[in-house]
């Protein structure tokens, strides 16, 4: 954040004029592009700003980032805070300072301030699913496949399937009607096939039965 660079730049331009006496207060503000002013109260002793606690506010602005920071931290860990947490660390935070704790509302007003943070509900996961993702579970079922392959001595063309043989022409639907009474009495077989001309030798010259 630019509040973060510019303390940094105070601060590293006080090391330097305590390192070396003999520069010059007013060419250092302007070598680290600060205030001169700035650099002049924060030399005699006055708070930063970020670390300055507003009689409104119940943290410091540094103390509100790294609680920021912290709360999208375990957000992307996949354990996202509830709003009751983010009270607890707050007052965990001003309880090591012996400052009283915050108010019932001051997590929800909290998170309204900053648009990188925002409210969810959470959704009911069944009990039986969240064991399925269960690591040891998974492991132990890829162990086995890898097991059976080992054993069996699986090839990539038995996973993969077959090669295709190449044939003449290509393949083509045929319906074939059939027809069996209850004495058994049938009629010969009705064969359609697709076709834009009637062939003899279709049924002639084949192999299938005269009748």
């Amino acid at each position: 954040m630019q509040s973060n660079n510019k303390e940094a730049q105070i601060l590293l331009a006080i090391e330097a004029i305590r390192n070396d006496k003999k520069l010059s207060i007013r060419k250092v503000a302007k070598l680290y592009n600060i205030s001169y002013t700035t650099l002049i109260c924060r030399m005699n002793g006055l708070t930063p700003r970020m670390e300055f606690r507003p009689k409104s506010h119940n943290l410091t602005d540094l103390e509100e980032e790294v609680l920021i920071q912290y709360i999208l931290d375990m957000d992307e860990r996949g354990f996202s805070p509830r709003i009751s947490d983010v009270e607890d660390m707050t007052n965990y935070i001003l309880e090591t300072q012996g400052v009283k704790k915050v108010g019932k509302l001051w997590a929800h007003r909290f998170v309204k301030r900053y648009t990188e943070l925002k409210t969810r509900f959470n959704r009911v996961y069944d009990f039986q699913r969240a064991l399925c993702k269960d690591s040891e579970l998974i492991e132990r079922w890829f162990r086995l496949v890898s097991n059976m392959r080992a054993k069996y001595v699986v090839a990539k063309a038995d996973r993969c399937g077959r090669s295709k043989a190449i044939q003449p022409g290509n393949r083509e639907w045929a319906t074939a009607i059939i027809c069996v009474g209850g004495e058994g009495h049938n009629i010969p077989p009705f064969l359609i096939v697709k076709g834009e001309y009637h062939l003899s030798n279709w049924y002639t010259e084949g192999d299938l039965p005269y009748d």
